[in-house]
Protein backbone atom coordinates (compact mmCIF):
# COMPACT_ATOMS: atom_id res chain seq x y z
CA UNK A 1 0.00 0.00 0.00
CA UNK A 2 1.39 2.98 -0.90
CA UNK A 3 2.20 6.12 1.97
CA UNK A 4 0.21 9.16 1.28
CA UNK A 5 2.50 12.09 0.56
CA UNK A 6 3.38 13.79 3.12
CA UNK A 7 1.69 17.33 3.69
CA UNK A 8 3.83 20.70 3.53
CA UNK A 9 3.97 22.64 6.87
CA UNK A 10 2.42 25.94 6.37
CA UNK A 11 2.85 29.36 8.53
CA UNK A 12 0.25 31.87 8.15
CA UNK A 13 1.77 35.67 9.03
CA UNK A 14 -0.74 38.03 9.81
CA UNK A 15 -1.32 41.71 11.86
CA UNK A 16 -4.54 42.00 12.12
CA UNK A 17 -7.80 40.02 11.73
CA UNK A 18 -6.74 37.56 9.24
CA UNK A 19 -9.60 37.01 6.79
CA UNK A 20 -7.28 35.30 4.53
CA UNK A 21 -5.45 33.19 7.07
CA UNK A 22 -9.42 31.93 7.95
CA UNK A 23 -9.65 30.97 4.41
CA UNK A 24 -6.21 28.79 4.55
CA UNK A 25 -7.56 27.39 7.20
CA UNK A 26 -10.60 26.12 5.95
CA UNK A 27 -9.28 24.80 2.74
CA UNK A 28 -6.75 23.06 4.90
CA UNK A 29 -9.27 20.85 6.58
CA UNK A 30 -10.13 19.13 3.46
CA UNK A 31 -7.78 16.12 3.70
CA UNK A 32 -6.97 15.94 -0.06
CA UNK A 33 -5.48 19.49 0.98
CA UNK A 34 -1.51 19.00 0.33
CA UNK A 35 -0.75 21.52 3.48
CA UNK A 36 -1.21 21.79 7.36
CA UNK A 37 -1.48 25.02 8.80
CA UNK A 38 0.95 24.56 10.94
CA UNK A 39 1.33 28.05 12.97
CA UNK A 40 -0.15 31.34 12.79
CA UNK A 41 2.08 34.04 13.92
CA UNK A 42 1.90 37.19 14.41
CA UNK A 43 3.81 40.92 14.73
CA UNK A 44 1.07 41.94 16.52
CA UNK A 45 0.29 40.64 20.58
CA UNK A 46 -3.59 41.86 19.94
CA UNK A 47 -4.45 40.65 16.08
CA UNK A 48 -7.40 39.77 16.61
CA UNK A 49 -6.40 36.86 13.93
CA UNK A 50 -4.50 34.29 16.78
CA UNK A 51 -8.03 34.15 18.61
CA UNK A 52 -9.47 33.17 15.53
CA UNK A 53 -6.45 30.45 15.41
CA UNK A 54 -6.57 28.91 18.88
CA UNK A 55 -10.52 28.68 18.33
CA UNK A 56 -9.36 26.13 15.18
CA UNK A 57 -6.61 24.51 17.15
CA UNK A 58 -3.84 25.94 15.40
CA UNK A 59 -0.90 26.74 17.32
CA UNK A 60 -0.42 30.49 17.69
CA UNK A 61 2.95 32.21 18.35
CA UNK A 62 3.94 36.12 18.55
CA UNK A 63 7.18 37.62 17.14
CA UNK A 64 6.59 41.60 18.65
CA UNK A 65 8.66 43.68 16.67
CA UNK A 66 8.30 46.99 18.83
CA UNK A 67 11.36 45.77 21.51
CA UNK A 68 13.80 45.76 18.14
CA UNK A 69 13.19 49.27 17.47
CA UNK A 70 14.58 49.84 13.32
CA UNK A 71 16.69 47.07 13.45
CA UNK A 72 14.76 44.87 11.23
CA UNK A 73 17.53 42.22 10.99
CA UNK A 74 17.10 41.61 14.41
CA UNK A 75 13.53 41.05 14.32
CA UNK A 76 13.30 38.69 11.60
CA UNK A 77 16.20 36.50 12.75
CA UNK A 78 13.64 35.81 15.84
CA UNK A 79 10.95 35.25 12.96
CA UNK A 80 13.18 32.91 11.21
CA UNK A 81 14.08 30.85 14.16
CA UNK A 82 10.55 30.94 15.22
CA UNK A 83 9.74 29.03 11.82
CA UNK A 84 12.58 26.63 11.40
CA UNK A 85 11.82 25.46 15.04
CA UNK A 86 8.16 25.18 14.12
CA UNK A 87 9.36 22.45 10.83
CA UNK A 88 8.04 24.96 8.61
CA UNK A 89 7.83 24.11 4.85
CA UNK A 90 6.24 27.19 3.44
CA UNK A 91 5.06 30.77 4.81
CA UNK A 92 2.23 32.54 3.78
CA UNK A 93 2.18 36.27 4.53
CA UNK A 94 -1.53 37.38 5.23
CA UNK A 95 -1.68 41.25 5.99
CA UNK A 96 1.30 40.95 7.41
CA UNK A 97 2.12 44.72 7.56
CA UNK A 98 6.02 44.62 7.81
CA UNK A 99 8.48 45.07 4.97
CA UNK A 100 10.77 42.20 4.86
CA UNK A 101 14.29 42.72 4.32
CA UNK A 102 16.26 40.36 1.59
CA UNK A 103 18.53 38.73 4.09
CA UNK A 104 14.80 37.47 5.24
CA UNK A 105 13.39 36.96 1.70
CA UNK A 106 16.03 34.93 0.38
CA UNK A 107 15.97 32.44 3.23
CA UNK A 108 12.81 31.46 2.08
CA UNK A 109 13.21 32.04 -1.49
CA UNK A 110 10.71 30.04 -3.41
CA UNK A 111 8.33 28.99 -0.12
CA UNK A 112 7.17 32.32 0.82
CA UNK A 113 3.74 33.38 -1.18
CA UNK A 114 1.85 37.16 -0.33
CA UNK A 115 -1.49 38.22 -1.54
CA UNK A 116 -1.88 41.63 -2.79
CA UNK A 117 -5.32 43.24 -3.93
CA UNK A 118 -4.61 44.69 -7.21
CA UNK A 119 -3.73 42.39 -10.65
CA UNK A 120 0.01 42.81 -10.19
CA UNK A 121 2.65 44.46 -11.85
CA UNK A 122 -0.39 47.34 -11.39
CA UNK A 123 -0.61 49.08 -8.19
CA UNK A 124 2.21 47.74 -6.09
CA UNK A 125 1.47 49.17 -2.24
CA UNK A 126 -0.76 50.89 -0.54
CA UNK A 127 -4.47 52.23 -1.56
CA UNK A 128 -4.97 49.74 -4.23
CA UNK A 129 -8.82 50.31 -4.84
CA UNK A 130 -8.93 53.90 -4.64
CA UNK A 131 -6.09 54.23 -6.76
CA UNK A 132 -7.62 51.71 -9.72
CA UNK A 133 -10.94 53.78 -9.54
CA UNK A 134 -8.68 57.06 -9.88
CA UNK A 135 -6.91 55.29 -12.84
CA UNK A 136 -10.30 54.22 -14.51
CA UNK A 137 -9.33 50.50 -15.13
CA UNK A 138 -12.17 48.47 -15.94
CA UNK A 139 -10.71 45.58 -14.57
CA UNK A 140 -9.39 44.62 -11.10
CA UNK A 141 -8.91 42.21 -8.75
CA UNK A 142 -5.66 40.39 -6.52
CA UNK A 143 -2.72 38.26 -7.19
CA UNK A 144 -1.02 35.54 -4.99
CA UNK A 145 2.76 35.67 -5.91
CA UNK A 146 5.92 34.80 -4.58
CA UNK A 147 7.82 37.16 -2.59
CA UNK A 148 11.75 38.43 -3.65
CA UNK A 149 13.11 41.17 -2.07
CA UNK A 150 11.62 43.49 -4.59
CA UNK A 151 8.11 44.65 -2.78
CA UNK A 152 5.16 43.14 -5.08
CA UNK A 153 7.54 42.06 -7.49
CA UNK A 154 7.18 38.50 -7.07
CA UNK A 155 6.17 36.33 -10.04
CA UNK A 156 2.69 35.46 -9.90
CA UNK A 157 1.14 31.93 -9.28
CA UNK A 158 -2.42 32.91 -9.35
CA UNK A 159 -4.68 36.20 -10.49
CA UNK A 160 -8.94 36.78 -10.27
CA UNK A 161 -10.09 39.46 -11.72
CA UNK A 162 -13.74 41.89 -11.42
CA UNK A 163 -15.33 43.64 -12.55
CA UNK A 164 -15.25 47.66 -11.53
CA UNK A 165 -18.84 48.89 -11.90
CA UNK A 166 -20.64 52.45 -11.91
CA UNK A 167 -20.58 53.54 -8.61
CA UNK A 168 -18.11 51.66 -7.06
CA UNK A 169 -16.45 53.12 -4.38
CA UNK A 170 -12.56 51.72 -2.38
CA UNK A 171 -14.66 50.11 0.20
CA UNK A 172 -16.91 47.96 -2.26
CA UNK A 173 -14.30 47.13 -4.71
CA UNK A 174 -12.17 45.94 -1.79
CA UNK A 175 -15.16 43.28 -0.91
CA UNK A 176 -15.18 42.26 -4.56
CA UNK A 177 -12.08 41.56 -4.45
CA UNK A 178 -11.82 40.17 -0.93
CA UNK A 179 -13.80 37.23 -1.72
CA UNK A 180 -11.78 36.53 -4.82
CA UNK A 181 -8.20 36.47 -2.26
CA UNK A 182 -10.35 34.13 -0.47
CA UNK A 183 -11.06 31.47 -2.80
CA UNK A 184 -7.22 32.11 -4.80
CA UNK A 185 -5.15 31.96 -1.81
CA UNK A 186 -5.67 28.83 -0.98
CA UNK A 187 -6.07 27.44 -4.41
CA UNK A 188 -2.58 28.74 -5.15
CA UNK A 189 -1.26 27.62 -1.63
CA UNK A 190 -2.26 24.10 -2.76
CA UNK A 191 -0.22 24.60 -6.24
CA UNK A 192 2.89 25.32 -4.47
CA UNK A 193 2.61 22.64 -2.32
CA UNK A 194 1.62 19.71 -4.06
CA UNK A 195 5.02 20.69 -6.25
CA UNK A 196 2.87 21.73 -9.17
CA UNK A 197 3.81 25.01 -9.45
CA UNK A 198 7.64 26.09 -8.14
CA UNK A 199 9.76 29.11 -8.71
CA UNK A 200 12.63 27.95 -10.68
CA UNK A 201 16.34 29.00 -10.63
CA UNK A 202 15.80 31.86 -12.50
CA UNK A 203 13.45 33.32 -10.45
CA UNK A 204 10.30 32.56 -13.13
CA UNK A 205 7.11 30.25 -12.72
CA UNK A 206 7.52 26.44 -13.27
CA UNK A 207 4.36 24.65 -13.98
CA UNK A 208 1.26 23.85 -14.31
CA UNK A 209 1.28 21.75 -17.10
CA UNK A 210 -0.26 23.50 -20.12
CA UNK A 211 -2.87 20.90 -20.40
CA UNK A 212 -4.07 22.39 -17.39
CA UNK A 213 -4.39 26.00 -18.69
CA UNK A 214 -7.22 27.55 -20.70
CA UNK A 215 -7.88 30.41 -22.85
CA UNK A 216 -11.52 29.99 -22.83
CA UNK A 217 -12.29 31.71 -19.83
CA UNK A 218 -12.33 35.66 -20.19
CA UNK A 219 -13.60 38.90 -18.71
CA UNK A 220 -14.72 41.78 -20.06
CA UNK A 221 -15.71 44.75 -18.63
CA UNK A 222 -18.24 46.37 -19.70
CA UNK A 223 -19.78 43.28 -21.44
CA UNK A 224 -19.61 43.46 -24.97
CA UNK A 225 -23.56 43.23 -26.17
CA UNK A 226 -24.67 40.19 -28.51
Amino acid sequence: MTAAPTKKRVAVLISGRGSNMTALIAAATSPAFPATIALVLSNRPDAAGLAVAAEANIPTATVDHKPHGKDREAFERVLDETLRSAGIDIVCLAGFMRVLTPWFVERWTGRMLNIHPSLLPAFRGLDTHARALAEGVRLHGCTVHFVVPELDAGPAIMQAAVPVVPGDTPTSLAARVLTQEHRIYPAALALVASGAVALDADGRIAGPPAAELTANEVLVSPPIAG
